[in-house]
Formats: C-alpha cells, structure tokens, sequence
C-alpha cells in the first residue's frame, strides 16, 4: 500500500481512540487521573485529526499523473 493510504488509516485510528478516551470520562470529574485521560482523548483525537490529512495530502501529492502531451502540428 502506499504511504499516504498507511498514515491515513494510523490517522483515522488516533481520532477514534481519541473519542473514545474523551468521552468515557464524564463530565465534572474531579480526580485527576481521570482528568489526565480526558485531557490526552482531546489531544490525540486532535492529533488524529491532523495526521489524517496529512495522509490525503500525501495520498494526493504522490499521485502519478499522467505526462501533458503538447502537440502543435496544424
């Protein structure tokens, strides 16, 4: 596969832990370990977010198109 699909996937991956983290804590938690874990589900779901579309991106930009062909013959 190529990398850009790879680091989309890793990306897609991230953003779900992310929500999974983030929202299993309810909210008003004064404990700060469980504040800790909603804090890190905001960030790397964030960061998820982020490495998604650096994959499209990188998905998009090593994308082999096809070579112009000029021809000026009249």
């Amino acid at each position: 596969m190529k990398t850009g699909i790879i680091v989309a996937i890793i990306g897609i991956v991230m953003f779900a832990i992310g929500i999974v983290l983030f929202y299993s804590i309810e909210l008003g938690q004064t404990d700060s370990v469980l504040r800790i874990i909603k804090n890190t589900g905001t960030f790397v779901g964030l960061s998820g977010m982020g490495v998604t579309l650096a994959g499209v991106l990188l998905y998009l930009i090593s994308k082999n198109e096809p070579p112009i062909k000029e021809s000026f013959d009249v």
